[in-house]
């Protein structure tokens, strides 16, 4: 009698279609783009639109070589504030949600000021900053601001969004509240904290560019927000598109990067990275 013998298993293949449709995925925005900048050429083009009305992608493109070397170290002057506002949301929102955590009267003691801290307008704020803070400071203050209360709230929510039997059987084997914050209530909490930092990464540098235009300064360490206002007040439309194209470049990127961190960090085991690959 001859014994069946179950074939070894192996990896399932990838579906035929899924290179396909990821390849589709990155070339429809390409082509929708492509499309679109033709579209604004061929308008401008036909009715002899001038420059300081609305210029022509061409225009744009010319005048963004031109004056890289003033619009790039704009950016990086606007970049610098935005990483250091991120840098202290970041950090400040991560440790007031573990103190929260930690202490319900603290939570709720402080966290109507942060929402209030969130509707409040950073453009009402940054005037009153700039009074009694050095510029390049209160600049720094309004892009924490807005970067602030996303991390807070986020982080929060994934602290209080633990498992209650899981809870229960920390609390069964008598760990302490360093070892479940450590081993339950942080790893629970980690989507929620990245999809709060992927936020407050746009945020701080919209932030950043609203505290430029409230402080108004020229010279060498201006940033992006200064030339916009710069080129408007001179009618020199094609760097204003310029400046506006490197700010839409930059906050692209911040989301890119921040996002790639996120699935390096959750692929392995959260369901939001996984469905990502499987």
């Amino acid at each position: 009698m001859t014994s069946l013998q179950t074939p070894p298993l192996s990896a399932e293949p990838a579906a035929p279609g899924s290179h396909a449709l990821r390849l589709v995925r990155i070339l429809l925005p390409i082509v929708v783009l492509a499309a679109g900048i033709a579209l604004w050429e061929l308008v401008v083009r036909l009715n002899n639109i001038p420059p300081y009305v609305l210029p022509a992608p061409v225009a744009v493109f010319r005048t963004l070589i031109a004056d890289w070397p003033v619009l790039s170290q704009s950016l990086a002057t606007t970049l610098v504030t935005t990483f250091e506002g991120f840098v202290a949301a970041a950090i400040g929102g991560v440790a007031l949600a573990l103190l929260f955590n930690q202490s319900k009267w603290l939570e709720y003691s402080l966290f109507p000021y942060a929402v209030i801290l969130q509707v409040t307008p950073v453009i009402a704020v940054a005037p009153l900053l700039l009074i009694y803070l050095p510029q390049q400071t209160a600049v720094v203050v309004c892009a924490w601001i807005v970067g602030f209360f996303p991390v807070l709230s986020n982080t929060t929510l994934g602290l209080n969004s633990v498992d209650r039997n899981l809870a229960g059987l920390f609390q069964l084997y008598g760990a302490s509240r360093m070892q479940t914050l450590r081993y339950l209530k942080l790893p629970s909490a980690l989507p929620f904290m990245l999809g709060g930092l992927r936020i407050a990464g746009g945020l701080s540098l919209i932030g950043a560019v609203v505290a430029e235009i409230a402080a108004g300064s020229a010279g060498a360490g201006s940033g992006l927000a200064y030339r916009i206002a710069e080129s408007g007040y001179r009618l020199n439309i094609p760097r204003m598109f310029a400046a506006l194209l490197l700010l839409s470049a930059a906050g692209i990127v911040i989301y890119g990067l921040l996002a790639l961190t996120s699935h390096l960090v959750l692929r392995r085991w959260h369901e939001s990275a996984l469905g990502k690959e499987n």
